[in-house]
């Protein structure tokens, strides 16, 4: 299947090989995502032949972006709540920032 062909002309099912193809997965690697049902397929046909509907493939690709997106924010938000490091001393928001003189006293 090439960029150039409409998704309207490809029909509502898809092979394995095509599907591999849009993923730029090797066919094994397809054949992997629908063995274990991460990808939704039937089987066709005497032989057992794999298809894929065109749009549970294309829901499949959102729902991979969208999990890329979550886990980048929370491998963002995993990191704000890692306190500064300064001079050897952990800094924390309500603490204030310069030692204490030799005559002040911490409450």
């Amino acid at each position: 299947m090439s960029d150039s062909v409409s998704s309207a002309s490809v029909g509502r099912f898809l092979t394995l090989a095509d599907t591999a193809q849009i993923l730029n997965l090797s066919l094994a690697a397809a054949r992997d995502l629908v063995r274990t049902g991460e990808l939704p397929a039937i089987r066709i046909g005497a032989a057992g032949a794999w298809r894929v509907e065109r749009v549970l493939l294309e829901s499949y690709i959102e729902a991979k972006y969208e999990e890329a997106r979550r886990l980048s924010l929370w491998e963002q938000s995993d990191f704000a709540n890692i306190p500064e490091l300064s001079a050897g001393r952990i800094l924390r928001p309500d603490e204030p920032t310069d030692p204490p003189a030799a005559d002040d006293t911490w409450a």
